[in-house]
């Protein structure tokens, strides 16, 4: 018995780094996959929290609107009348019949047109928050997609340069071994260094972009550490579709949502004119020896005045109206012509990321492989090759340059402009 008490601890002891271990892998947070473009779009569309801020906008609406256009709450009305203060009876609740305590129940009752467009402006506030979800759901998609476009080319350009930094590293050393055996002058060593150094301060550089454009995705997906998988997107731009397509946008439908709420104030004010009316009923309690009462009655507000009240409103709102539709004709326009610019913009980087596609970097290639043969027949130094292969590089980077500023262009032009079929 003695020697199973002792045991316990000791092998309580041995389980212990297990159970640790197991506790660390139960609390470690999942690693997530590589998420392809749309993947990204839609984890986007879940994670982040300005879509969940405006989600929760739409709910705040549409839960106030049952509340619109409902009559106010009555109120509750006691006192004291015809209390005697002075004569004979002053102070005395039983020497006249005049003292009653009264209680009652009063009740606005606002004018009909003035409750129908209370209740046309919490619709249209919910319009208004839906149109501005769509807002910034397509804010946060064109920001996603951009992340996922920049991640996914940094990586394939520090993957061009370090293919290419490999190729180079046994030429590293072949200056200073020339220069040590005669074959070369002793300057020729110090140009692959501030070549290497060139390629060096580019490799450091994509490696900076690659953790900003890992955190910019990060922000939106949620996701701590995010990798891209698969392509990129194949989207095509339609100028004549897209066009078409503009009125349908958040932007221009917000405008719409707004105009509708600008509407429904001023009719808000125009109710103001309608005479709005209140209802009493009261029980007046008073002396055994005279009885009590009942009463009732009604009040109306009357707009007598409505050049001084009314109509300054109703002036005020109906100018916020025309004051949204001008916005958003001006919204319009800035659209179409943002829209042509980037097309244009678009048309343009295209041009020249075909022609240092099929032109440039064909022919940088062409050169690296010339002199690599005068290399090895002895007509050209080891500085010259490592120039051309430079060169090689440069170009390359360039080229996935502006294939990246193309696809950006696309991916934000289609996440902008285009329909929500995605």
């Amino acid at each position: 018995m003695a020697l199973s008490q002792n045991c316990a601890p000791t092998a309580a002891w041995a389980i212990l780094p297990a159970l640790v271990w197991l506790l660390s892998v139960w609390a470690a947070p999942a690693e997530a996959d590589p998420q392809t473009f749309d993947e990204a779009l839609a984890l986007a569309a879940v994670n982040a929290p300005g879509i969940r801020a405006s989600a929760l906008g739409v709910d705040a609406a549409r839960a106030a609107a049952p509340a619109a256009g409902r009559l106010p709450d009555p109120r509750l009305t006691f006192g004291l009348d015809g209390f005697p203060v002075t004569g004979p009876s002053a102070g005395q609740f039983d020497e006249d019949d005049f003292t009653i305590l009264r209680i009652g129940v009063e009740q606005d009752v606002p004018s009909r047109a003035r409750r129908r467009a209370e209740r046309e402006i919490a619709e249209a506030a919910i319009d208004v928050a839906g149109a501005e979800a769509s807002v910034t759901r397509r804010e946060v998609q064109v920001a996603t997609g951009l992340a996922w476009v920049d991640l996914f080319y940094a990586k394939r350009r520090l993957a061009a340069l370090e293919d290419v930094l490999g190729t180079l590293q046994p030429l590293w050393s072949t200056a200073p071994a020339g220069v040590a055996s005669g074959s070369y002058r002793p300057a020729n060593a110090l140009g692959p260094v501030q070549l290497k150094a060139d390629l060096d301060d580019r490799r450091s550089s994509l490696v900076a972009e690659i953790e900003k454009a890992r955190a910019e995705l990060a922000r939106w997906t949620g996701d701590s550490d995010p990798e891209t998988a698969g392509p990129p997107p194949q989207l095509d731009l339609v100028l004549t579709t897209l066009q078409g397509g503009l009125a349908e946008l958040p932007r221009l439908r917000a405008y719409g949502a707004a105009a509708r709420r600008a509407d429904a104030e001023v009719d808000f004010a125009r109710a103001g004119r309608r005479p709005d009316w209140s209802f009493e009923a009261s029980y007046g309690r008073r002396d055994e020896r005279f009885g009590d009462l009942f009463s009732v009655g009604a009040s109306v507000r009357l707009p007598i005045f409505s050049g001084q009240r009314q109509d300054p409103i109703i002036a005020a709102r109906a100018a916020d109206a025309l004051r949204v539709t001008a916005e958003r004709q001006d919204a319009e326009r800035v659209l179409t012509a943002s829209l042509r610019s980037a097309l244009a913009e678009h048309a343009m980087a295209h041009d020249q990321w075909v022609r240092s596609r099929d032109v440039v970097l064909p022919n940088v290639l062409q050169r690296s492989d010339l002199e690599t043969a005068s290399y090895a027949a002895g007509r050209a130094g080891i500085v010259e090759v490592l120039e051309a292969f430079t060169a090689v590089a440069n170009a390359r980077l360039d080229t996935l340059d502006r294939e990246a500023a193309v696809m950006r262009q696309v991916v934000e032009i289609t996440l902008t402009y285009g329909n929500d079929d995605r």
